[in-house]
């Protein structure tokens, strides 16, 4: 364990470099700049800006300079939002970002597992085909959909929850974005668990614990789901990705206050602090849960570490 955790942590320095190396690079080269919008902007105003943030600089200058400050663990000013830095704009989306992600993680285990559980103990029948049809809907309907339809039904027909809005992290106000962001991973947990857990069921030593005698419940529970969770524990780390990346639209749907709407706000507004901040942190937190997944997948199965 404690060598995959070296392992992961000698990868990420460099990945990390590379991450904010592209993105600086992307941000510089796009068209634009973070005040062009202004308007009858003096030349003089325009020089005062432009030293007050560095640009005036040259690009390997900024780059030097801005390298630095992410050493220090400063991740600069905000054009945008000039009372505050990228450092405090994050710290106040993250926690609303990080709750709905985990959030939308446990309720698709949750739902998804016994789902799989059912599927699989239904095999080839009505059940499992209904539940076969559910799960590539929701996995064919983007979240961009199915998040406005929820709205229409839930909100508007029948306004049994608020339309959108953070509001202190009020449970009935994260009832319709944990729910529209889950909905996919719930869909591809259930087809995985299934598939797996039919192959499971499906081998000798199965069949040598019938044949002595053990419950159907003692060899699902006791036997085949640990070696069945390998699929989706591996799934969990493209799952934090599509999390967060997920919530990016969830944020901008349900009017969230989280780092994908300051995300797409930077990138609008050519915010090359705040832009550069949130993919750094978006960078680290996918390291991170891929890690943790491995570490899960390695726990759950010993022999994964000895064939290294």
């Amino acid at each position: 364990m404690m060598r995959l955790l070296w392992q992961r942590l000698l990868w990420a320095i460099p990945v990390l470099w590379l991450v904010l190396t592209i993105t600086f690079v992307l941000l510089r080269v796009a068209p634009g700049g973070p005040f062009d919008s202004e308007r009858q902007l003096t030349t003089e105003a325009a020089a005062q800006i432009a030293a007050k943030y560095q640009l005036d600089q040259p690009v390997l200058v900024q780059y030097g300079q801005y390298l630095g400050q992410v050493l220090q663990g400063d991740l600069g000013p905000s054009f945008q939002y000039p009372d505050q830095t990228v450092n405090e704009l994050i710290a106040y989306g993250l926690p609303i970002s990080a709750t709905l992600g985990v959030l939308a993680l446990l309720v698709a285990l949750m739902i998804g597992l016994p789902l799989g559980v059912l599927s699989a103990k239904r095999a080839d029948k009505p059940t499992d085909f209904f539940i076969g049809i559910t799960a590539v809907l929701g996995i064919s309907v983007p979240n961009f959909v199915i998040g406005p339809l929820l709205i229409l039904a839930f909100a508007v027909y029948w306004p049994l929850l608020p339309v959108g809005g953070w509001n202190g992290g009020q449970i009935n106000h994260l009832v319709l974005p944990v729910i529209t962001l889950a909905l996919p991973f719930i869909a591809y947990i259930t087809r995985l668990f299934r598939g797996a857990l039919l192959e499971e069921l499906q081998k000798p030593y199965i069949t040598t614990a019938r044949a002595k005698g053990c419950s159907e419940a003692r060899i699902l529970w006791l036997h085949a789901f640990k070696p069945a969770m390998l699929p989706v524990v591996s799934f969990l780390g493209p799952a934090s990705v599509g999390l967060i990346t997920g919530s990016v639209v969830i944020e901008q749907i349900f009017g969230l206050p989280g780092m994908g709407r300051y995300f797409v706000q930077g990138a609008l507004n050519r915010d090359y602090t705040l832009v550069l901040g949130v993919v750094l942190v978006v960078a680290l937190l996918m390291l991170m849960m891929n890690t943790v997944a491995d570490l899960l997948y390695r726990w759950l199965d010993p022999r994964a570490g000895e064939q290294q």
